[in-house]
């Protein structure tokens, strides 16, 4: 009964979640709540959701300080000169133009925010490509490999997920993968040269092309620009980079320290930090509430056993022989589930219980969270009609969503196909 009780909380959670008729935030506290009340545990359920929320509250804390700080970097133009400077090298070559809309994304998806990355990415170089005669398919299906790999990030929509509903560190699910994304963002720079290669061939090079005078405008708040400090915010960028990286400290205090330096040297005054504050409050809001209402939401369903008794059903239907592989099935299988499944809908409802089947099946539940960051989400979501940011992308460009999955689903599942093997071959997963 247990278990039935828990597949029907996800049923519910995930028809609220593809209906659109009530908010994620809602189904992740409401639904669960309600199931427990049902499964006569609401003496109980207070401590369950406490326990929950302080699972995830130092992933909750980390996400909002980083987009706090690539927020507040963003604002002061860091990127504008990387920008201008990137579309120099294109020189009218259709491949340098290729290998340019892949590097770009990349740079700008270290604010961990999708939206952002394509509003920038796409605004920047879609005149550049037109002008260039360029197939329009190109430049939206290049951007959507780069963004998607750079989203494993642990700021990154995906990584967060499974690390508040796994209660893991960036560190136990993140860094093992590194190496898989570092390969995975090679490939995309291959198949970038590879497009720019048949571009070339199609149009030619077009010789004394200056690229820097068809660059458009980003939309920026003039007084948050800080050119002065462009080299500092650099080196700071750069400094705290490392860190996360070889993890010296626990990342959310490197954020937390990194902006509250960043936020003193580029706006000293209360009024400005206060503005700056506000700037990306929406953005924040948006992040941590749903981060905490998914402690909520798996603090209830691991407290009240419904996760380990799904978990003991599907082991028992699991054949013998697929058992071993099953980390490797995620991965390859969570690139088209994007396409189905909201990523709330997959890492708040799916993968909570593909964590726990696997540890009942002689695995770690962290390597399924890294399998599927490998592919939900990462190389599916700028390809899956479930989010936002992935009409962002198709209607900057002016292309149907029909015609970028085509272009671009093969090259986006054989990312995943990749960073699947390195992942396994290195022994993350």
């Amino acid at each position: 009964m247990l278990a039935l009780l828990g597949f029907g909380t996800i049923a519910v959670f995930l028809a609220i979640t593809l209906s659109g008729r009530l908010s994620v935030l809602v189904g992740l506290v409401l639904v669960p709540l309600v199931a427990g009340l049902l499964g006569g545990f609401g003496a109980d359920l207070g401590k369950m959701m406490m326990d929950g929320i302080v699972r995830v509250a130092p992933t909750g804390i980390m996400i909002m300080f980083a987009v706090l700080y690539f927020g507040l970097m963003m604002g002061t133009g860091i990127f504008k000169p990387m920008i201008l400077g990137l579309v120099s090298l294109v020189r009218g070559d259709p491949v340098r133009l290729c290998l340019v809309s892949a590097a770009l994304p990349m740079l700008v998806a270290l604010d961990g925010d999708g939206a952002t990355t394509f509003l920038i990415s796409i605004t920047a170089l879609l005149p550049i490509h037109r002008h260039m005669r360029m197939n329009p398919l190109v430049l939206p299906g290049i951007v959507a490999l780069a963004a998607g790999t750079m989203n494993i990030l642990p700021w990154g929509g995906p990584t967060a997920r499974a690390m508040s509903v796994l209660g893991t560190s960036s560190q136990e699910i993140f860094q093992p993968v590194i190496p898989a994304m570092l390969v995975g963002l090679a490939w995309v720079f291959l198949v970038a040269a590879y497009l720019g290669l048949k571009e070339r061939r199609r149009l030619g090079v077009a010789e004394g092309f200056d690229a820097g005078a068809h660059v458009t405008e980003t939309a920026e708040d003039e007084s948050a620009l800080r050119p002065n400090l462009f080299w500092f915010n650099v080196a700071l960028t750069l400094v705290l980079l490392v860190m996360l990286f070889t993890h010296v400290l626990p990342l959310a205090v490197i954020f937390i320290i990194g902006f509250a330096v960043a936020l003193l040297v580029n706006y000293p005054s209360w009024e400005a930090q206060r503005e700056r504050l506000v700037a990306h409050a929406d953005s924040v809001v948006t992040v941590t509430t749903m981060i905490f209402a998914a402690g909520i939401f798996t603090g209830i369903l691991q407290g009240t056993g419904m996760i380990e008794a799904m978990a003991t059903s599907l082991v028992a239907v699991v054949p013998d022989g697929m058992a071993p592989y099953l980390p490797q099935v995620v991965a390859v299988a969570s690139m088209p589930l994007s396409l189905a499944f909201t990523p709330d809908a997959f890492y708040f409802g799916m993968l909570p219980v593909f964590a726990q089947t696997a540890e009942a099946l002689g695995h770690e539940g962290v390597e399924v969270g890294r399998a599927a960051i490998l592919g939900q989400m990462t190389t599916g979501f700028p390809l899956s009609p479930l989010t936002a940011s992935t009409f962002i992308l198709i209607g900057l460009s002016g292309v149907t969503l029909g015609a970028h999955q085509r272009f671009i689903f093969k090259w986006a599942f054989a990312t995943t196909l990749i960073m699947a093997a390195v992942a396994w071959i290195t022994g993350a997963i």
